[in-house]
């Protein structure tokens, strides 16, 4: 470690690290467009100007160093002076049209724009125009106007995704980023580059003029996509007189699972959970009213007791599948997990996995059988199969069985006319729970967006059964999941708050 002074501050850092590095973690904001975590130094923004004691002009921070005894200054007349100029360079051929950007409200370029105050322009000659609108692929729209050539796009698709798609085309002041000649952004990762961007250069074309992002309300969740089980942000708005919706996902930093980035499959899988609702319970095909039909289904595991298969899907979080098992315990049923989502051409080299459900490890942690297998011997005998957070019936009719068919899901679904009682039930970001991702790491989803959908928690429906009380994940933790043996000493409490690794 080296001890440095900021601004008459002492601090301790990491020797020989970025100098920029140490000052963010240490909370000190120094401006800069080029410099990111994932993609290191570049040092062509100049943004991130320091004063250094002993060096005759400012340095960049993000190609500076850490060395022990260093005095910086990141504030003063002189270096406010130097950034002033830099950020007057970047806003020479810069459009004036913040009110119609996406990016307003979350751009950097605004925020340091409004921290400097370059109020008056003072060029009083026509500014160079590009191209705007320009349709780059996979769901990624560039303004190059806009651009200030932080490279941080052409970086990504070079040294993350290795598929080289953009780069800078012409010299000087008329640079202007493109993709390569009969080529078009295509990885499945390509909207990062939207994340990436610092300025509104490259949008969204499935978000583009749907929501001013300072309406959006940031919710921490778990992408339901594939057994990787990325961290998200779902930012969602209820406007008046409307329901609340979920705009987009964004990937939320998590080192041990997902990095910066999530693959585009599950940041645009946000669209079903505005979309193709179950939004009434049925009986026989009939629309039911929602309490009934509760108390009908109640009626009939109560009836068939251990001629019932309780079918859960590896969707459900783990206090859920938990919760169900318990009844299933209680009712002396079968409950089974079987599900065959896999598709090995999905699986690639950086997050992506063949395994498309979020939490199969949860079966096998909780001894839950999951094999085809398992689930014909479970099914025989059996006179009520009721499935929980899913509608594929297909798979034991395929396999014989013609019992009676409950079904609790959040999609409607053709064949529901087919099936003794359907009941809706909330969606993936309308309720908390954990998840354990294909590296066994634990992580906790606590959104919980609030619809104007009648549908019903999974956890409430097994509390009306046991009658024990236990409606929340903390309540499930507390009531006996957190003695399961391949939690450890692991608590709630933690789970909220970290991903963390268990079993081997």
């Amino acid at each position: 470690m080296a001890t440095i002074t900021v601004d008459g501050k002492e601090i301790y850092a990491n020797d020989n690290a970025l100098l920029i590095e140490e000052l963010l973690a240490n909370g000190i904001n120094i401006p800069h467009f080029c410099y990111h975590p994932s993609l290191g130094k570049d040092g062509n923004c100049r943004m991130c100007m320091v004063e250094i004691e002993g060096k005759k002009r400012p340095q960049i921070a993000c190609d500076t160093p850490v060395k022990d005894g260093m005095i910086i200054r990141t504030k003063g007349e002189n270096i406010a002076r130097v950034k002033r100029q830099i950020l007057e360079l970047e806003l020479i051929n810069h459009p004036v049209d913040c009110p119609i950007c996406d990016q307003a409200g979350e751009c950097s370029l605004q925020n340091y724009y409004m921290d400097v105050g370059l109020y008056d322009s003072r060029l009083d000659t026509a500014k160079n125009k590009k191209r705007k609108h320009v349709d780059l692929g996979a769901n990624v729209m560039l303004d190059q106007d806009r651009c200030v050539l932080c490279t941080r796009c052409v970086r990504f698709t070079k040294n993350i995704t290795k598929t080289h798609e953009l780069g800078v085309v012409v010299r000087n002041d008329h640079s202007y980023i493109s993709t390569f000649p009969g080529t078009k952004l295509s990885n499945p990762y390509a909207m990062n580059v939207i994340d990436l961007c610092p300025v509104g250069a490259l949008t969204s074309k499935d978000f583009r003029f749907h929501q001013r992002v300072w309406f959006l309300k940031p919710e921490v969740a778990i992408c339901d996509g594939c057994s990787r089980g990325c961290s998200l942000l779902v930012d969602h708005n209820k406007e008046k007189y409307k329901d609340d919706v979920v705009y987009r996902y964004r990937p939320k930093f998590n080192k041990n699972v997902n990095g910066y980035f999530i693959c585009d499959y599950g940041r645009l899988s946000y669209k079903k959970e505005n979309e193709n609702r179950l939004l009434n319970a049925y009986i026989r095909g009939m629309e039911s009213e929602f309490e009934y039909a509760i108390l009908k289904i109640e009626r009939l595991l109560k009836r068939y007791g251990p001629k019932t298969l309780f079918l859960v899907s590896p969707t459900l979080s783990l206090e859920e599948i938990y919760r169900v098992r318990t009844l299933a315990h209680k009712l002396d049923a079968a409950i089974n997990g079987f599900d065959d989502n896999f598709d090995e051409d999905f699986k690639d080299d950086m997050l992506r996995q063949s395994d498309k459900t979020p939490n199969r490890k949860t079966l096998k942690f909780l001894a839950i059988n999951d094999s085809k297998e398992d689930l014909l011997r479970d099914l025989k005998g059996k006179e009520f199969v009721l499935l929980i957070g899913r509608d594929d019936i297909q798979i034991i009719k395929e396999m014989g069985y013609d019992g009676s068919i409950g079904v609790m899901n959040y999609r409607d679904f053709k064949e529901k006319e087919k099936i003794d009682i359907v009941i809706p039930i909330v969606s993936h970001t309308s309720r908390q729970g954990t998840f354990i991702n294909c590296d066994n790491y634990m992580q906790f989803s606590s959104c919980e967006i609030q619809k104007n959908i009648q549908a019903l928690k999974v956890l409430e429906f097994v509390e009306t059964i046991l009658n024990d009380g236990r409606v929340t994940c903390e309540d499930v933790w507390e009531g006996g999941l957190e003695d399961e043996e391949f939690l450890g000493d692991i608590k709630f409490t933690q789970i909220k708050s970290n991903s963390m690794k268990i079993g081997r």
